[in-house]
């Protein structure tokens, strides 16, 4: 499958290229068993943004304060609307990296494991309560071996070989 994918960064914001995201989503799409329309492809809009813009998102969204690592806003789409705009998924590149070297993780680990965590909110995947969050852990280790990578569930400094 061959998904449409917007990719948008605020000036001076240092992300992954255009093809990595692109991979990322089409194995979360692939890996959550998502099924596009015989007329369309699946898009999705990715915004890599600065601390102040995803401040400011969060507090308007979720009316927390500070900046997040992703958001992802879901398209209202009517049924009888033959679409498959899946949304929008938002994704704070300072957040990504202080995140990434407190939890010793491989930088572009940590940017795949919120993209694909992003699209998967995008298909109705959440982590309300600990059945959800189970669930949604789950298929994100499944998506993120498939492309090679490690469980982000475990830290990894802390891993030691016999």
């Amino acid at each position: 499958m061959t998904a449409l994918i917007h990719i948008d960064r605020e000036p001076g914001i240092e992300s992954p290229d255009d093809e990595s995201f692109r991979c990322w989503v089409e194995a979360a799409l692939n890996g959550a068993g998502y099924v596009a329309s015989q007329t369309s492809s699946p898009e999705i809009s990715l915004r890599i943004n600065g601390s102040d813009e995803m401040a400011n998102l969060n507090h308007t969204y979720r009316a927390k304060a500070g900046p997040t690592n992703v958001l992802s806003f879901p398209a209202d789409i009517p049924d009888s609307v033959d679409c498959d705009l899946l949304g929008d998924i938002v994704i704070c590149a300072p957040v990504v990296v202080r995140e990434a070297a407190e939890q010793h993780k491989i930088g572009a680990h940590h940017w795949a494991h919120l993209t694909v965590h992003g699209v998967l909110h995008l298909l109705g995947f959440d982590h309300i309560d600990d059945h959800e969050a189970e669930q949604m852990e789950q298929l994100e280790i499944t998506i993120l071996k498939a492309l090679g990578l490690p469980n982000p569930y475990v830290h990894h400094s802390t891993l030691t070989t016999a």
